[in-house]
């Protein structure tokens, strides 16, 4: 089996590859000003967002050149100091009850950890690999010594998806699995929402969830069936939902950025967030870096998807920051124009990969 891909051929596949990504988030942006100039919606979180998203990626674009081990490894100690040191990693009054940050800091714990693991891979000696694996092991136990049981088990899954990357044989196959999972959490969240799962099964994920966080996402589902087209504006959930409005302390969101964007944004918004991730996951498709160091950033922001679905990890910047600087730093181009690397049982042999 051979590959006629050519260094020129990569390169121009790469630069396509920025360029939807520039869509996609330009698009993200319009559509949000959109929304709320129809809906007299506050646009400002959203852009706040896409802003954070853009910023983080370029940096981790840049730093994932230039530092390809120090950069994670900073980002992962950054990450960390923040949880430790500001537990609702935002300035202000904070809103604790009914439901909390607590998705935001296993978000945040998450990151720290899948950059921890690409520093691992990164290393060219065992003991910068041995040092980078122990800080991922030290965030995964803060993360239970915090009591964060979701940040806990997201964490474990990532270091267990690191190490399982090291044997991958093909990364498509293990970027088509991280989607599939997405899919997956995706679909459940939203048969949740609209009460189409087995009465027992929905009984259970309710204990899990809370019935107010239920409640909520049912509101954002019927927001989205009457409002298909455009929503209704974005950050005016809190005013229409009953659920919210009824809640003492209520923070005016869904808990969920799959709903959120529903209820707010309507199907194109939905549409403009899975194009989100989707760009995400080509982007480290035809990554140059390593296949370990690829599939472990894919992991660890697939486990955010996964949050985000059933939280509100979006809506705190850190998070934004800390996702997009992740996909920077895995998708950095060599300063060398070179070829990807070959997949596991390749060799190169001249521009062709041969078995």
């Amino acid at each position: 089996m051979t590959s006629e891909a050519g260094p020129g051929e990569v390169g121009e596949r790469r630069n396509v590859s920025d360029a939807v990504g520039v869509v996609v988030l330009g698009a993200c942006a319009t559509w949000s000003l959109i929304t709320a100039t129809v809906h007299e919606g506050r646009p400002e979180g959203v852009l706040l967002a896409v802003l954070a998203v853009a910023a983080g990626y370029a940096v981790g674009r840049i730093c994932g050149v230039l530092l390809p081990v120090a950069a994670p490894c900073a980002g992962a100690l950054a990450g960390l100091g923040l949880v430790v040191a500001v537990p609702y990693l935002a300035p202000g009054p904070q809103i604790v009850a009914p439901l909390g940050h607590a998705g935001a800091t296993a978000a945040l714990l998450t990151l720290c950890v899948g950059a921890a693991c690409c520093a691992a891979w990164a290393a060219e000696s065992s003991a910068g690999r041995f040092a980078m694996g122990a800080l991922a092991a030290a965030i995964t136990v803060t993360a239970a010594v915090l009591g964060s049981t979701s940040g806990f088990v997201t964490c474990t899954a990532v270091v267990l998806c690191s190490l399982a990357a090291g044997r991958m044989r093909s990364r498509g196959a293990g970027i088509a699995g991280l989607a599939l999972t997405a899919a997956l959490v995706t679909g459940l969240t939203w048969a949740v929402a609209g009460n189409a799962l087995p009465e027992g099964l929905t009984t259970s994920l309710e204990g899990q969830l809370t019935q107010h966080r239920v409640q909520l996402w049912q509101d954002a589902l019927h927001l989205a069936h009457r409002n298909a087209a455009l929503g209704v504006g974005p950050e005016r959930f809190g005013e229409l939902s009953t659920t919210a409005t009824r809640t003492l302390l209520s923070d005016g969101k869904p808990h969920s950025a799959l709903l959120q964007q529903a209820a707010e944004q309507g199907v194109v918004g939905v549409a403009l967030l899975g194009a989100s991730f989707c760009w995400v996951l080509h982007a480290l498709w035809r990554s140059a870096r390593p296949t370990p160091v690829v599939l472990t950033a894919g992991a660890a922001l697939t486990a955010l998807a996964a949050i985000a679905a059933v939280g509100n990890a979006l809506s705190f910047t850190a998070v934004s920051v800390g996702a997009g600087l992740l996909a920077g730093l895995a998708t950095a181009r060599p300063l060398a124009d070179e070829s990807p690397q070959p997949e596991a049982g390749l060799r190169p042999r001249g521009d062709r990969l041969t078995p």
